[in-house]
């Protein structure tokens, strides 16, 4: 790390790396499932999630500022509770999460890339996906760099599209379908917020920058929150918008791509491409972005000793070997798994993530200097997410709770591995 303030990352350029974080694949991937699971409160819904998502950026912030590394919320867990099964296994859902959102990331690709081209079938279906996980990992491979310095332009062109389309959209909304009568129940409310949780995890990735940041301890808090609610009010108003300029059965159908279908009643074609467009090239930078970032979550998390060792191993200067993984078990699951398994999943495993980390501010209030009312309502506000997202998945599709089980069992078995293998994590490194 540089100390120049010319290497030094700014206020607005934090808040540039959460608000792309966030507004990447997932909005564009889940809109329309949440829009046809809680009907016209789908702004609440949203809304939920993204109460969720603020408390814990408290506690991120607290733990960024006092823990400042490139390596986030892996070093956060470790240095509140030490190196050992807990956190390895955390440390290592962390990384299956965001293999599982890559997942879901392809799956909006490729919906989207469809819809512009008129292409259609499963055949296709499993092509563009396959594509659009194949593509940028040679990407990652030939040139790393390219994919961290496009990606502040992306988000740029991306949330303009989403407020021009915004913009036109108002001028179509029936208010009538936004009304009480057109709401889902609470429990389904709230289950849709839950499950559409992962197009807030990005937000996380500013934890990545806490040593480079200008000025981090009026800096990286400011900047959680602006990004944070920023793009809270983006997902209401898009919600809206969706809900608002669309029926239920025409949502339904356009599940896949319904933010491209709403911008159509005040746009026509060209609002329907421009959404199309946006949601291709956000979709595709997501991956992009996430396979970057996966691989070195994946080499870092070695170089802690909580994955096998072949995890760090580097090819050019990159991590090869984590970036292969990373996106072969995100290319099998993007082809065996429908979105709204992959949304559970994603969105399940990051409530757990994120769960520890309000509880890691809570234990290390006083070095910190966090509140701990604050900190154990983020722990509460986690525990009651992933319940009612559970029970959502018990009652429609029960079978996907053994993938998450499996998820868990699988983090387990691989830290207990390393346990074997490093017997050093029986006395943890990082004490009170």
């Amino acid at each position: 790390m540089s100390d120049s303030k010319e290497e030094s990352i700014g206020f607005w350029g934090v808040v540039s790396i959460g608000v792309g974080g966030m507004v990447g694949g997932g909005i564009f991937a889940v809109l329309g499932l949440s829009a046809t699971m809680a009907g016209g409160a789908t702004p609440v819904a949203f809304a939920v999630a993204g109460v969720v998502a603020l408390l814990t950026a408290y506690s991120y912030s607290k733990l960024s500022v006092s823990y400042p590394s490139q390596g986030g919320t892996v070093i956060f867990l470790d240095k509140a509770f030490g190196v050992n099964l807990m956190t390895g296994s955390m440390n290592t859902l962390l990384w299956l999460s965001y293999i599982v959102t890559l997942s879901l990331y392809a799956a909006g690709f490729s919906s989207y890339f469809a819809s512009l081209v008129g292409l259609d079938g499963s055949l296709w279906n499993h092509v563009l996906i396959s594509l659009g996980i194949i593509v940028p990992t040679a990407l990652n491979l030939l040139s790393p760099s390219l994919v961290s310095k496009t990606e502040t332009y992306v988000v740029f062109i991306k949330v303009l599209i989403l407020l021009i389309v915004l913009g036109f959209g108002f001028t179509s909304i029936d208010s009538q379908r936004l009304m009480p009568e057109t709401w889902g129940s609470a429990g389904m409310i709230i289950s849709s917020g839950m499950i559409v949780f992962v197009a807030y995890e990005g937000f996380e990735l500013i934890a990545n920058t806490s040593s480079d940041v200008k000025d981090p301890e009026k800096t990286l808090p400011r900047a959680y929150y602006t990004s944070v609610i920023f793009v809270i009010a983006l997902y209401i108003l898009t919600a809206m918008v969706t809900v608002g300029s669309l029926d239920a059965e025409a949502i339904k159908k356009a599940a896949d791509f319904a933010l491209a279908k709403a911008a159509a009643p005040s746009m026509g074609q060209v609002g329907f491409t421009m959404v199309g467009v946006a949601a291709v090239m956000a979709t595709f930078s997501a991956i992009n972005a996430t396979l970057y970032g996966s691989a070195r979550l994946a080499y870092t998390i070695s170089e802690e000793k909580e994955v096998p060792p072949f995890l760090k191993k580097k090819l050019w200067n990159q991590p090869v070997v984590g970036l292969l993984m990373t996106a072969g078990v995100a290319l099998i699951m993007a082809n065996l798994m429908d979105v709204e398994s992959i949304s559970m999943l994603a969105s399940a495993g990051f409530l757990i993530v994120f769960g520890m980390v309000n509880a890691a501010s809570y234990y290390r209030s006083e070095e910190v200097k966090s509140s701990k009312p604050v900190a154990a309502l983020g722990v509460i506000s986690c525990i009651a997410a992933l319940a009612a997202l559970l029970w959502h998945t018990w009652g429609t599709d029960p079978h996907v709770l053994w993938f998450l089980l499996g998820m868990i069992v699988m983090v387990v078995v691989i830290e207990v591995a390393n346990l074997m293998n490093y017997e050093h994590h029986l006395k943890p490194r990082f004490t009170k």
